[in-house]
């Protein structure tokens, strides 16, 4: 077994005691870091994620300039469609661009069986150098879209304000959606199995687009393929996060999927989430990430008042309630993970007294 220096996050997965609340930051590997600008100005971010020591490098900055407790790979979830054949553009201001998107039977049957050894060879690389580089520091997340969020970049081709193309393929055609969801499902399973065999501590699923969903259709388009995934999942105790952003119904049956933890988004009551699922799962999040445009002791106010939403006890892992924005003040990303090391231990003394005894 690996000896990590600090399991703070993997614990609080479990629900284990801890002496303080662990934290990492959705996007901590990011634009908004002057030493992640300095690496991206020789390459640009598909060559950044394709090429194991400019990922590695990334992914590690957080750990040495924030003092998070937990490393996220740097990727992107749309390199599994890439890998299905779908040509990948990335524009900055517009974001990821899919030139022939997928629209009918025809478009589907040009899709390519992805083997994440071969074709994502280079995450997994990355992976396995940058457990190298952290040394046992930190546990180290990899991460993948949800099959419905990848699906519906896959079908609008770029970001959409409506989403009326997908929503026209589960309408119109459900039997050609649930093919692509049920393919992708099986892709997402060995792509993640491959990066815990490459050395991930954890992994995240995000269902970045599970919120544009009727209840209705989150029950039959999305949810159970994330079920079908951790099901499917080779792992032996390394823990699943699900984070479906915008999804404030099914919250026992998202907690009941196999899941360990339940990653939050900032307009959710963190306190009202725990006392509903009780102990099925722990919780992430789920600090508005616009707090971190204030001033820091606004940040700190905000910060006790998140503790304070969970209250004592293990099962919380701090994050923002969706990812840091590239023109946030690292300063401030600072300041928060410092307050939440200073600010939580209050909420665990009960764990230390475990602890010792």
């Amino acid at each position: 077994m690996e000896k990590l220096n600090n399991d703070l996050f993997l614990r609080a997965c479990k629900r284990q005691p801890v002496e303080r609340t662990p934290i990492w930051i959705m996007r901590q590997a990011g634009r908004y870091l002057p030493e992640y600008q300095a690496v991206r100005a020789k390459a640009d971010f598909l060559t950044m994620c394709k090429t194991p020591e400019l990922a590695a490098e990334v992914t590690i900055q957080p750990i040495d300039i924030l003092g998070v407790d937990a490393a996220i790979i740097f990727s992107d979830i749309l390199v599994i469609p890439e890998a299905m054949g779908m040509h990948l553009e990335m524009h900055e201001g517009k974001g990821p661009i899919f030139h022939k998107p997928i629209r009918n039977e025809n478009d589907a049957k040009q899709l390519k069986k992805v083997i994440p050894e071969k074709e994502l060879n280079y995450v997994l690389d990355a992976v396995r150098l940058t457990k190298k580089e952290l040394n046992g520091r930190v546990p180290l997340i990899g991460f993948s879209g949800s099959p419905w969020t990848l699906l519906t970049y896959m079908v609008e081709g770029r970001g959409s304000k409506n989403f009326s193309e997908v929503k026209k393929l589960i309408y119109n055609n459900p039997k050609l959606a649930h093919q692509l969801l049920n393919d992708l499902s099986d892709t997402i399973a060995d792509y993640l199995s491959a990066k815990i065999e490459a050395g991930c501590n954890a992994v995240q699923i995000f269902d970045t687009w599970g919120g544009i969903l009727s209840q209705k259709d989150f029950l039959e388009f999305s949810l159970p393929y994330v079920e079908k995934i951790i099901t499917q999942l080779k792992r032996k105790d390394e823990p699943v996060i699900f984070f479906a952003k915008g999804v404030h119904h099914n919250l026992i049956k998202m907690a009941d999927i196999g899941a360990d933890v339940l990653g939050l988004d900032w307009t959710m009551n963190l306190g009202e989430v725990r006392k509903l699922v009780g102990n099925r799962v722990a919780l992430q999040g789920n600090l508005d990430p616009t707090v971190l445009y204030a001033n820091k002791n606004y940040i700190k106010q905000e910060v006790i008042s998140v503790l304070q939403s969970f209250g004592e006890g293990s099962g919380h892992i701090f994050n923002l309630g969706h990812g840091v924005l590239p023109d946030v003040d690292p300063e401030n990303v600072k300041a928060l993970v410092q307050y939440v090391k200073e600010e939580s231990k209050i909420f665990h003394h009960r764990d230390t007294e475990t602890q010792t005894n």
